[in-house]
């Protein structure tokens, strides 16, 4: 019987070549997976951070800017009333619309973290303010404006960014949130939320999801849902509860935030 080895030895060597070959591409995608979830990890975590802390101080330099000399008695959540017992909704006032971009009040969500205090300023423009190290927060030009009656509605990131919504499904029933401008607080009361696609804006109109004539003031955040994920949006509303000036001093929530007392 012949055999011819000089076949069989190309045939060694090919799979050794092959062998090896596989060997490279695997080692080369275990690198590239490597810097993928490194890349990852800083986009989606330590980016927040470093983007959450330069946000929260812009917040705290626009607030410090309505500070007043005279801060007054703090606010002790008692109702406003006239003298035969009646209570009395107090009147906010109605912030004119801003430029494009620019900053006009500071959110602030106690449950969010004593820290938790993001600046919104006017539009949802993904680059001049949703990934701004200076805002993170937008205000949807064609919801109402903030103090008006209907609804006041904003925009944030879930992740990355700074991620201003992050813990938006912490929200409880009844959590305070408050809307800080020069003139005071306006003070919401969370109440209930949905998941929509990205397509129904009806959640924007005067009465969300309504178009019936709107009778109180309303807040709701936009997100998206899930994390790290466009496919949907999750929807926080809260109902407007009261007003305080800010001669009436820092409402007690508020004053617990850091550089706010």
């Amino acid at each position: 019987m012949f055999v011819d080895w000089r076949g069989i030895g190309i045939l060694v060597t090919t799979r050794e070549f092959v062998d090896r070959a596989i060997g490279v591409a695997g080692e080369m995608l275990v690198t590239a997976g490597a810097f993928v979830l490194l890349f990852l990890g800083w986009h989606v975590w330590f980016n927040d951070l470093v983007q959450g802390a330069a946000q929260d101080k812009a917040s705290a330099s626009l607030s410090q800017q309505w500070q007043i000399a005279t801060r007054g008695q703090i606010e002790f959540d008692r109702a406003i009333g006239s003298s035969d017992g009646a209570f009395v909704r107090p009147t906010p006032p109605v912030i004119p619309r801003v430029s494009d971009a620019e900053a006009f009040a500071n959110l602030i969500i106690p449950r969010f973290g004593e820290r938790y205090v993001r600046t919104i300023a006017e539009t949802v423009d993904i680059a001049t303010v949703l990934n701004n190290t200076a805002t993170s927060v937008g205000h949807y030009p064609s919801s109402n404006l903030l103090g008006d009656i209907g609804n006041f509605a904003i925009a944030g990131h879930r992740t990355t960014y700074g991620a201003a919504f992050g813990w938006v499904d912490n929200l409880r029933v009844g959590d305070r949130i408050y809307v800080e401008t020069e003139g005071g607080w306006y003070i919401y009361r969370f109440r209930n939320l949905e998941f929509v696609y990205p397509s129904e804006v009806a959640v924007l109109n005067p009465v969300p999801q309504s178009t019936v004539e709107a009778q109180e003031r309303i807040l709701t955040i936009t997100t998206c849902h899930p994390k790290l994920s466009a496919a949907e949006r999750f929807i926080a509303y809260s109902v407007f509860e009261s007003f305080v000036p800010r001669e009436n001093g820092t409402p007690i929530e508020v004053s617990a935030v850091v550089g706010r007392d």
